[in-house]
């Protein structure tokens, strides 16, 4: 209860997310819902007509597509990144900041998703992408700045690059190792979704305590 009252936001996005998903795997609903809520770049494209009935609206897709998961385990390490990052981060940004934070980090990891594969027929689901945005934010909220200028370039623009230096290195490795087993993860997601949380957190911790 405690948790809950110092990161309301946090644990509401985790606990939707998993009832969702959860109801969609534990009655077979997998397939389906991949289709119908995942993010598919070609429909973003126009290059797939998408007129497939039921199908979300091509522009909710980064929504509706964090609420459908390939699997429990696949929920799990979602959801255990989500709360363990969005905890610490929703006591830095507030509330409204994490959920700007979530919903505009889902819609940066579709983009960058759509980048790399604009005209994939390929249906992109989870909540990592929107994730990353928070684990940006926690990074350079909690991480330790040791670097020091350079020349005009400030400390903390140089941390900034090290981080989405380190994080996106990290999600190319795991995105081609995953690649071999058969179930890529979509790297240029979490890279995105990790960028955006980067751009605002800055912003929005200022916002959030504006009155300070």
């Amino acid at each position: 209860m405690t948790h809950f009252k110092a990161a309301p936001a946090t644990f509401v996005i985790a606990g939707v997310t998993a009832i969702i998903s959860l109801i969609v795997t534990l009655f077979g609903f997998e397939p389906q819902a991949t289709l119908y809520a995942g993010f598919i770049p070609g429909r973003a494209s126009l290059v797939l007509a998408g007129d497939v009935p039921g199908l979300a609206p091509v522009v909710l897709t980064p929504l509706t597509a964090t609420l459908v998961h390939g699997g429990p385990l696949h929920l799990l390490f979602n959801l255990v990144t989500l709360v363990y990052c969005g905890i610490a981060t929703e006591r830095a940004l507030g509330s409204r900041g994490v959920v700007v934070l979530y919903l505009l980090g889902a819609y940066a990891a579709c983009v960058a998703q759509w980048v790399v594969g604009p005209q994939s027929p390929v249906p992109m689901i989870g909540a990592s992408g929107a994730a990353s945005a928070i684990v940006g934010a926690y990074a350079l909220l909690y991480g330790r700045q040791k670097t020091q200028d350079v020349g005009p370039v400030p400390g903390w623009l140089i941390h900034v690059g090290w981080l989405l230096v380190a994080w996106s290195l990290l999600n190319l490795a795991i995105g081609v190792l995953s690649a071999q087993t058969g179930m890529p993860i979509a790297a240029a997601a979490h890279i995105g979704g990790f960028v955006l949380g980067l751009a605002l957190c800055r912003p929005l911790l200022l916002w959030n305590w504006r009155g300070a």
